[in-house]
């Protein structure tokens, strides 16, 4: 029995070529950044690299691997040596509007999926700096999807890093053995999954066990 997941981004250079991923964000700096990306891809001033080819390109090119996944994605799984900034981290405004959201949030995302509720890092480019000081680094940028990725290239471009590479559908779309060392507790396709969502995956991978056994 095998295990097929469906994530929420499973996009292509292709793809991006046509129309593009869609999303489900309302934000409209999100969508902003989100098309920037897309643009950048579609043009090669990024170059997209799909994970079962990233390894390769990391060591013969020498392209340094940019996880921008938030810290709990993080320590669930990560690529050993790779480099860490979060594009989003947790918001901790606790006025009585944002616990409201927070609230909302919770219901309809977090529970699912055990995000955190989140805003921008508004550091975000300066401690890439801090880690990249040479722009003409080459450097592979990385998320779950894809999608959070492609905003981050848009705002590392615009700050004048012009040797990025955007990881193709994330890690979500690496298979075991695609990258190197693998830290953390979960595979690193996986580590995007939280909340009752994680559970479902759990039962999946038993009942893929069983079928094996049988």
């Amino acid at each position: 029995m095998a295990i097929q997941l469906n994530h929420l981004y499973p996009y292509t250079p292709h793809q991006l070529r046509t129309k593009g991923p869609t999303t489900h964000f309302r934000s409209s700096l999100f969508r902003v950044h989100a098309i920037s990306g897309k643009e950048l891809i579609q043009s090669g001033k990024v170059r997209a690299v799909e994970p079962k080819e990233a390894a390769m390109v990391m060591k013969a090119e020498e392209y340094m691997l940019l996880d921008i996944r938030p810290e709990w994605e993080r320590e669930k799984a990560r690529v050993s040596g790779s480099l860490h900034v979060p594009l989003f981290v947790e918001d901790m405004d606790n006025s009585i509007v944002t616990l409201l959201k927070k609230w909302v949030h919770f219901g309809y995302i977090g529970l699912w999926t055990g995000q955190y509720f989140t805003m921008i890092n508004p550091q975000f480019v300066d401690e890439v700096e801090g880690l990249v000081s040479d722009k003409n680094s080459k450097v592979l940028v990385s998320c779950g999807e894809g999608l959070r990725s492609l905003m981050a290239v848009s705002k590392l471009h615009g700050a004048g890093y012009k040797n990025l590479g955007w990881l193709v559908g994330g890690f979500n779309r690496s298979v075991d053995g695609d990258f190197g060392d693998i830290q953390g507790s979960e595979k690193l396709q996986y580590a995007t999954i939280g909340g009752v969502s994680y559970y479902f995956l759990q039962i999946l991978i038993l009942l893929q066990a069983v079928g094996k056994d049988s």
